[in-house]
């Protein structure tokens, strides 16, 4: 009995689990309804208790309403003569969908259909008939009924049913009077992905011969193969609800060819960083970013990249436009096949924010950041003895404070300034700290370092407080400056403006700079070059990533700004870290929209433009790696190697990821 059994319980469970994910979601989307990101008053109805969720969860959820809302708005405007359309909602769970339209008098002539398993749908049901507000939007004829068709109306059919069961969908939608000859919509979301791939297939291309003028809009994942695909495929696993159209589908362009090929006329898929950036109007854009203090933009983005928004059509909608794919400008990926090795260092270090900067050829420095426990005051100490890196106890004389992406900068003079950072999107670090060391004591095992804190006062016109800045040392009139350049804090998306602290005097002075300065940037980075500075990408305000590489150059008087033209043309991207070698620029990891693969290392020879992409081999790194708000030093003379240390961050609802431990790269 167990054993002839044992497949169906298993089936039971996977399919439970799967049901599980509706009351996940719904309650992620009734937070976001309730702190504006779109307008449905009945979600509510569909919870026992509004529960606040985390801004990336609440912008997640947006973007995933707005993709399936413009799919839906636009099959009803071009629908609007006909004298019957239809909307089938599978796997619709606790979905609103129709009440709101409902409300919003966008159903004339249109009936909406809804397919479930049968005990999401009774507990649906139940929901609706207990509930006034939701009750009151139906015909005082509808019919409830706990088997077959649940909920009956003249615009809404609840329907209990597995979608996987073919001829009992048919069966049951006969019995709800739908019309297989309307104009229809068939909707999924997140849904087809649950099950094993050849019943999402057949659902697909039961669809496309079943419903000869019909359009059809799937919103799941892609990308399985990256780390945040890795993590996002784990979490899934763990819920009993594996991914299963990511093993044949990773990315859109499987996603389009299976549609075609199972017998769809026409396809259209992009990811949802394409979504919002290009077909969400820039005004719609800075309301939703203006909801709530927000300073997540790397797992932001890499959340988007791994979903998709796709309309397949056929008959009479196939001249529908719904989503205007573009393809990507071409960058210079494909012209590199050089490999770097990432090797684990046997040390336990974590945390994302962090600043660090080599104070000796055997200590570094970490600032700021924040760990897995919580945000973080503590500075840090790493030291490199003839067995490896450890970590060093530290004894400060103050409190640093909390400072999450601060800058770090080894003055000529000795010690270290720390400038810029917050505690919260709503609250930056003010002021700036020197940080000092006794470097002629040697760091024996078990011995703690005594570090010196203590604020530095500077005359003349300070930047306003920020973070996610850069910081980098210069030359003017034979002295040494700071410069400081862009950033965001809490009023400004991204911030244009630069400062040059004389470090003489510890005085704000104006110096002259010509030329066209780049635009407004963060999470950027600048180094040290002959004498001015090197600036490479970031984020823009406009929430896009940029991939220039410009010089701030000495001049008589002051500087100049000067474009530098990289060919092949670099992949934009942000969050990453930069160093220089001689007269090359170094860019590691960061975050970019590119869809293949993620950013390991870019060589850009200064000199004369050229660019060359590095991958890195990860093989021997036993957690996947991420590479953004991570920092970076240049370790070795002979051999030099890049020690990337912390980084990671929330990946959207599956959970936090750090890096537990540093990572060397060898570029001898």
């Amino acid at each position: 009995m167990t054993t002839a059994y044992g497949p169906q319980r298993r089936q039971k469970g996977k399919d439970t689990a799967v049901q599980g994910t509706n009351d996940s979601s719904v309650l992620s989307k009734v937070s976001a309804a309730v702190h504006g990101y779109f307008r449905d008053t009945f979600l509510q109805h569909f919870v026992c208790k509004v529960s606040r969720r985390a801004p990336l969860i609440n912008r997640g959820y947006y973007v995933r309403w707005k993709a399936v809302d413009q799919c839906v708005k636009r099959f009803l405007q071009v629908t609007a003569e006909c004298p019957l359309r239809q909307i089938l909602s599978l796997g619709a769970g606790f979905d609103s969908l129709f009440f709101r339209l409902c409300a919003e008098g966008c159903l004339d002539h249109c009936v909406v259909f809804e397919v479930d398993f049968p005990d999401v749908t009774r507990r649906k049901c139940e929901l609706i008939r207990s509930n006034d507000a939701l009750r009151e939007m139906l015909e005082s004829q509808t019919t409830f009924c706990a088997k077959g068709v649940n909920v009956s109306s003249a615009q809404y059919r609840l329907v209990g049913c597995d979608i996987r069961e073919e001829l009992k969908v048919e069966e049951a939608l006969r019995d709800a009077r739908f019309d297989s000859s309307a104009p229809t919509l068939i909707l999924s979301e997140v849904v087809l992905t649950y099950m094993e791939t050849k019943c999402s297939d057949a659902v697909i291309q039961w669809a496309a011969k079943l419903l000869p003028q019909s359009l059809f809009v799937l919103y799941e994942q892609i990308r399985p193969h990256d780390p945040f695909g890795r993590i996002m495929q784990e979490h899934f696993q763990k819920l009993n609800s594996t991914l299963h159209a990511l093993r044949q589908y990773p990315d859109i362009a499987a996603q389009r060819a299976r549609f075609l090929e199972k017998g769809w006329e026409c396809c259209e898929c992009v990811d949802m960083n394409d979504f919002f950036l290009n077909l969400i109007s820039e005004d719609e854009r800075e309301r939703v970013q203006s909801l709530e203090p927000f300073d997540e933009h790397e797992e932001w983005h890499q959340k988007c990249s791994h979903y998709f928004i796709l309309t397949a059509s056929q008959g009479a909608l196939m001249e529908t436009a719904l989503l205007h794919h573009t393809e990507a400008p071409s960058y210079g990926l494909s012209c590199s096949r050089s490999v770097l090795t990432a090797r684990p260092v046997p040390l336990a270090v974590e945390g994302l924010g962090m600043s660090c900067c080599s104070i000796s050829e055997d200590r570094l420095l970490l600032t700021g950041g924040s760990t897995r426990g919580g945000r973080s005051s503590s500075i840090r100490l790493l030291h490199r003895g003839p067995e490896g890196w450890r970590n060093v106890s530290v004894e400060t004389s103050a409190d640093p404070g909390v400072r999450l992406y601060p800058t770090a900068t080894v003055l000529p003079t000795g010690g270290v300034l720390v400038l810029g950072g917050r505690s919260s999107p709503l609250s930056p670090a003010k002021g700036l700290l020197r940080v000092t060391f006794d470097l002629s004591n040697p760091l024996s095992s078990g011995e703690s370092a005594n570090i010196c804190v203590e604020p530095t006062l500077c005359t003349g016109n300070a930047p306003t407080p920020r973070w996610r800045h850069t910081a980098a040392l210069c030359k003017h009139g034979g002295d040494d400056f700071l410069f400081v350049f862009g950033g965001k804090n809490q009023s400004k998306v991204a911030l244009g403006d630069g400062f040059f602290l004389d470090l003489r005097l510890m005085q704000w002075t104006e110096v002259p700079v010509g030329g066209a300065a780049p635009v407004a940037r963060h999470s950027h980075t600048a180094c040290s070059y002959q004498g001015g500075v090197v600036l490479f990408g970031g984020l823009g305000a406009n929430g896009a990533p940029l991939g220039d590489t410009t010089l701030l150059k000495p001049r008589d008087g002051g500087f100049t700004w000067e474009s530098i033209s990289v060919c092949p043309r670099p992949t934009p991207r942000y969050s990453h870290c930069a160093c220089v070698i001689n007269d090359s620029l170094l860019v590691v990891g960061g975050v970019w929209l590119h869809a293949d693969d993620v950013p390991g290392v870019l060589v850009i020879d200064l000199k004369c433009g050229r660019s060359t992409e590095f991958s890195l081999d990860t093989s021997s790194v036993p957690r996947p790696l991420m590479l953004h708000s991570f920092c970076c030093e240049m370790i070795g003379a002979e051999e030099p190697e890049l020690l990337l240390i912390g980084g990671g961050g929330n990946c959207f609802s599956f959970g936090t990821h750090l890096n537990p431990q540093p990572i060397s790269i060898n570029l001898h």
